[in-house]
């Protein structure tokens, strides 16, 4: 091809591409405006998003050991005795013959069951010290219907907070009054599911709900409040109590 015809071609593509740019710049000025935001609500949709909080104690004390890892360490340990090292009686007596100071104190364990347990006082932190614990509320809330008294999880519905987890930390403070003592898993939720209404209630919508972990942090004690009840639970009482949903929460509480 010579450069005159070079030359002609590459004007020809040139005027073609500027034909076809105010379609594209159209194409993509209409998508921006009807994409938004992915975190954004429709304005025509009645959906609510709540913000739950599943606040856990997690486990004081070490967790009793399963009889079969407890039997397969005793194995293990029987099989090293074996084959160990074996060192003189004058070198394992040297540790006898050093004086005792005062730095030696003399350790009991603390009891694994508290009165709290012998009483079943699941108002109390001081319960199941080697398993998680989880905080339930007795009272009104959003999903309630005709505003009765349900078990439910600290919960907000969201108005006008930045992030969901704003949202979530104010219900959990509206609670407990004070977030000093609690540390909150990461900023994105844990899971969410959505609450479809009863069959006999026509005027209440769907909404979703959306879960976010938060912990106890350095206390054994809370002034709760705004809420009939309250309970400490592990996580097999927790599902008694939601038994709608509790295959949901089994996976997605993991303990």
């Amino acid at each position: 091809m010579s450069p005159s015809n070079l030359g002609m071609t590459m004007r020809q593509l040139d005027r073609g591409k500027c034909k076809e740019r105010p379609q594209y710049a159209r194409l993509t000025r209409s998508l921006v405006i009807d994409r938004g935001f992915c975190t954004s609500t429709s304005k025509n949709s009645n959906d609510k998003i709540v913000a739950s909080v599943v606040f856990e104690r997690l486990p004081v004390v070490i967790p009793k050991i399963d009889p079969s890892v407890y039997a397969f360490q005793e194995f293990s340990f029987r099989w090293r005795q074996q084959y160990r090292r074996e060192y003189p009686e004058a070198f394992l007596k040297k540790s006898d013959s050093r004086g005792k100071g005062d730095y030696q104190i003399e350790f009991e364990p603390a009891p694994r069951i508290t009165e709290a347990d012998k009483s079943n006082n699941k108002r109390s932190l001081q319960r199941a010290l080697d398993r998680r614990l989880y905080l339930l509320l007795y009272g009104p809330t959003f999903s309630s219907p005709s505003g009765k008294s349900v078990w439910h999880f600290p919960e907000k519905v969201y108005v006008s907070e930045q992030t969901l987890r704003e949202c979530a930390e104010s219900a959990l403070k509206s609670v407990i009054g004070d977030l000093s003592h609690t540390y909150f898993v990461g900023n994105a939720p844990m899971g969410h599911m959505v609450i479809q209404p009863a069959e006999a209630d026509q005027v209440a919508n769907s909404f979703k709900r959306f879960f976010f972990k938060s912990q106890v942090i350095a206390t054994n004690k809370f002034n709760i409040g705004k809420c009939d009840d309250f309970v400490w639970v592990t996580k097999d009482e927790l599902l008694e109590h939601f038994p709608e949903q509790a295959e949901y929460l089994n996976k997605m509480i993991i303990s």
